[in-house]
């Protein structure tokens, strides 16, 4: 086990314990999450060595390395990923006016990738896990990598990620790798999960967005901003990812009660209405993209 002392965003050594969380997808171990009390990044800590983290990716509940929807929740994450795949091209198309060449930093099984290459952009993926790496090239055909440091291509006009941050373990070196691989007057787009929404708040330690132990960190605005700027970079906007807060808000209902029913699945819808309506005021989504440029 790593015990993290000091914050790798800010460099402060005040961490202080603020809740725990159970890893619900694989262990069922209990892990503790402290808060920096100086810029309040939330660090998983202590946690697995990195040669073990793959260990707690390892089942098919782990939606995000699988196409099979057994479960009510998985058949919802499913839907709603076909409807994302779509809306997450869009994003990406904005402001490009011919196809380019994308860069997708933990691609998963290559679905993002795929939609992007039926689209005429050249497309690479990195992907540490070999399962899911291997259905990537089957799917787009095209170069998928175990890591940054396996290729050289660089120039990209958009690279990707797609709630991945959070799962790595060395912050600085991935951004600056990203950013040497970014065109002069390109862009990328970062999502994670917001632990300071309303219903990161609410569910608390039941909350689906924490993840342990695959979450090492969790961020909040200011620590995503302080972060990439630390890293020679800018933060020039942000978009709100609104259909997270009800899937993550099902997850989370489905760990507090420690099953799914109707009626997890009505609270919820409201508690995930209730997240969007409160951060249509204070910005704090359930998940954010941070646009990020040079």
């Amino acid at each position: 086990m790593i015990d993290i002392k000091i914050c790798p965003v800010c460099g402060g050594e005040n961490l202080q314990r603020f809740l725990s969380s159970k890893d619900n997808t694989v262990s069922q171990q209990v892990f503790e999450l402290h808060q920096c009390q100086t810029c309040k990044l939330g660090i998983t800590t202590p946690r697995p060595a990195d040669q073990d983290l793959h260990q707690y990716y390892l089942s098919d509940d782990y939606i995000s390395h699988s196409n099979k929807g057994t479960t009510l929740v998985d058949k919802v994450y499913l839907i709603a990923r076909s409807f994302t795949l779509k809306w997450k091209l869009r994003i990406v198309q904005q402001g490009n006016t011919a196809p380019g060449k994308i860069l997708d930093y933990g691609c998963g099984t290559g679905e993002f990738l795929s939609a992007c290459r039926n689209k005429a952009w050249t497309t690479v993926g990195v992907e540490p896990s070999q399962a899911a790496r291997e259905q990537a090239k089957k799917l787009t055909g095209s170069p998928v990598y175990e890591s940054l440091q396996s290729f050289t291509d660089d120039n990209f006009t958009v690279i990707t990620l797609w709630h991945v941050l959070e799962h790595v373990s060395d912050l600085d070196e991935t951004l600056s790798l990203l950013k040497s691989k970014l065109a002069e007057n390109g862009t990328i787009f970062i999502a994670v999960p917001n632990h300071s929404s309303w219903d990161g708040q609410h569910y608390k330690e039941h909350w689906a967005g924490y993840d342990t132990p695959r979450h090492l960190w969790h961020f909040s605005r200011e620590t995503m901003k302080t972060l990439i700027t630390k890293n020679g970079m800018k933060v020039t906007g942000t978009i709100p990812m609104k259909l997270d807060s009800f899937y993550i808000s099902l997850l989370s209902e489905k760990y507090k009660n420690k099953r799914s029913s109707l009626t997890g699945m009505l609270k919820a819808t409201l508690n995930g209405l209730t997240s969007n309506v409160k951060a249509s005021k204070s910005g704090d989504y359930s998940s954010l993209i941070y646009i990020v440029r040079k």
